[in-house]
């Protein structure tokens, strides 16, 4: 589970990175980033009732994103906002699925630390 302070919570938040941030897609997964005045980055995670109107399936897809975040925190640059919008037709992903997923994103959008 991540921590409450590393969530974005208010709409007012998701708005602003729907206005301002920018798109990476890859998949069954797309993102929106902007740069926040924090020292920590947050993330949000949005799956629609188009994709399953059961909230058990909306949830898991949740809780498999946020747990891929969780194991890769200390690769992330801190600074930023971060949205992932589930985009797939299909719920039943595996955790491996998303892991592969996520991280192609997180590089492909520079939010992956370098490691020396």
């Amino acid at each position: 589970m991540l921590k409450k302070e590393l969530r974005i919570r208010k709409q007012k938040e998701f708005d602003n990175i729907f206005k301002k941030g920018a798109y990476f897609s890859e998949r069954f997964l797309a993102l929106k980033t902007v740069e926040n005045d924090l020292e920590i980055s947050r993330f949000g995670f949005i799956v629609s009732n188009k994709i399953s109107k059961k909230a058990v399936e909306r949830n898991r897809i949740k809780r498999l994103l946020r747990e891929t975040i969780r194991l890769r925190w200390n690769e992330i640059k801190p600074g930023f906002d971060v949205v992932f919008i589930f985009r797939g037709k299909e719920v039943k992903k595996s955790f491996d699925d998303v892991d592969i997923v996520v991280e192609n994103l997180l590089k492909r959008s520079g939010l992956v630390v370098k490691k020396e």
